[in-house]
């Protein structure tokens, strides 16, 4: 079971929304049932639940932990627009892993058209609840390269046979990562950014490339 986001309220949690309606309908919590939840301010509490309805759950806490699953890197996913399946895996994977942020890119050789901002937001909160995190990474655009480089954070182009490899760039700790399309960037996309770095000779799919860039990035700059 995920670990719902809940807020606290002295010695009780609370959910309410579209999460108190999945416990109740598709989990079929019930009263007297122990579940996991987050607590943002950094705590996972074990809650035992005394109230359940659509409308809100609530219950008594009985168990805290401090929790810190947040990595200290902040790594954001700068994600060409890929058709639907392949972009809401990254979304999804990468949120696990722990990526701070996205920017969707509609780069000169994307195909995908449209934002789908709602979608991408609801898919990268389902995956921190999955992940246990403390927050949900947000998603921004579509945009195009230029603007999203013009934004700063330090972007590195993943590029395949750059000179530079990933797993040897550990500076500047906080970077926006960007991947790809399956076509790869145009010269003149190329041309825009000063900063690249590679995975290596092998030709990787663009959400493959952005999951194991991100593994990467952040195994550089432990601890994760």
């Amino acid at each position: 079971m995920p670990s719902f986001f809940a807020r606290r309220e002295g010695g009780r949690a609370v959910i309410v929304g579209g999460d108190a309606r999945h416990l109740a309908r598709s989990l079929r919590a019930r009263v007297g049932e122990e579940i996991e939840v987050v607590d943002p301010g950094g705590f996972l509490l074990t809650l035992r639940l005394d109230q359940v309805s659509p409308e809100r759950v609530e219950g008594v806490i009985v168990a805290q932990v401090e929790h810190h699953p947040e990595p200290q890197a902040q790594i954001t996913i700068g994600i060409a627009h890929l058709p639907a399946p392949a972009l809401e895996l990254v979304l999804s994977r990468c949120t696990e892993v722990g990526a701070y942020g996205f920017h969707v890119i509609q780069a000169d050789r994307t195909v995908a058209r449209g934002a789908k901002t709602e979608r991408w937001n609801t898919i990268c909160r389902e995956a921190a609840m999955l992940a246990g995190r403390l927050r949900v990474p947000l998603v921004e655009g579509p945009s195009t390269l230029d603007e999203v480089l013009s934004a700063g954070g330090h972007p590195v182009l993943l590029v395949r046979g750059a000179p530079a490899d990933l797993a040897d760039l550990h500076e500047p700790r906080d970077i926006t990562l960007m991947v790809g399309p399956e076509g790869g960037w145009s010269d003149r996309e190329l041309a825009l950014a000063a900063n690249r770095a590679g995975l290596g000779p092998r030709n990787l799919r663009a959400d493959t490339a952005a999951i194991v860039g991100l593994a990467v990035a952040l195994a550089g700059r432990r601890p994760l």
